[in-house]
């Protein structure tokens, strides 16, 4: 058991919040329980995981993607109403984690991905540290790439193919970083991937020269608030359980 204020002192201290500019707040969005023993980590505090973590008996949810976004609507209505009831009926914390959990170097969702994929990180796509570029485990064709991530994250990766040229070097950013398309051409990637994909990506693509791969939203972020969840087990000896409620984006 672990004080919650504790956790959270030491999860900011790891996490770094402060350092960047977000689109939500980052760190304890519902106060729930004070005392802290067990730990349910997830991607999107839908009104499903939240509903999954009342039933494991959760003190305190994880996740990436929280509540409270700029631009939503602050009224307290319909589906931000029930979640927050739930939250709040049953004393339950959430916190949530959006760029930190991206960048961190080894809990990151970008260097969980890297380790899943046999990525060898080499250096960062922007100066937050949010997005990586490395190189694979060894040269592969852009149809075997789209083979071998499908294969590891068990859904079918989306490929643009902007060429016959191999994939020596790769730039990655998880999530909906497909903007980030132009700044990883100019590193001088063969590739990039990514979770989602506009309508312009692929024209960019092939236009850049740079094979574009949409592996899923989701399916590219299940694995910091995990790493994360884990460390907080490993520090303080809290139990931790993730939760994956599927999402084909």
């Amino acid at each position: 058991m672990v004080d919650r204020d504790e956790l959270m002192q030491a999860l900011n201290a790891e996490l770094e919040p402060e350092r960047f500019r977000d689109y939500c707040p980052n760190g304890l969005q519902v106060e729930g329980r004070r005392e802290i023993r067990r730990i349910v980590s997830g991607v999107t505090a839908s009104l499903a995981l939240v509903e999954a973590a009342v039933e494991t008996g959760a003190d305190l949810i994880l996740v990436h993607h929280g509540y409270f976004w700029k631009g939503e609507p602050q009224e307290v209505t319909g589906m931000k109403r029930e979640r927050l009831r739930q939250l709040l009926a049953h004393d339950i914390n959430l916190v949530a984690y959006h760029l930190p959990l991206d960048a961190h170097p080894a809990l990151g969702n970008n260097t969980q991905l890297a380790g899943r994929l046999g990525f060898a990180i080499d250096g960062v796509l922007r100066e937050d540290g949010v997005g990586q570029i490395g190189t694979p485990a060894r040269p592969l064709s852009a149809p075997d790439m789209q083979a071998h991530i499908s294969n590891v994250l068990g859904r079918e990766a989306l490929c643009v193919e902007a060429g016959d040229h191999p994939i020596r070097r790769i730039a990655w950013c998880t999530g909906g970083a497909q903007s980030l398309l132009t700044e990883a051409a100019a590193l001088g990637v063969d590739a990039y991937v990514s979770g989602e994909i506009s309508e312009q990506t692929t024209h960019e693509a092939r236009e850049l020269g740079v094979h574009y791969f949409a592996a899923g939203h989701h399916a590219t972020e299940r694995y910091g608030a995990q790493a994360l969840g884990q460390w907080c087990r490993e520090r303080f000896g809290l139990e931790h359980e993730f939760i994956e409620i599927d999402n084909p984006a």
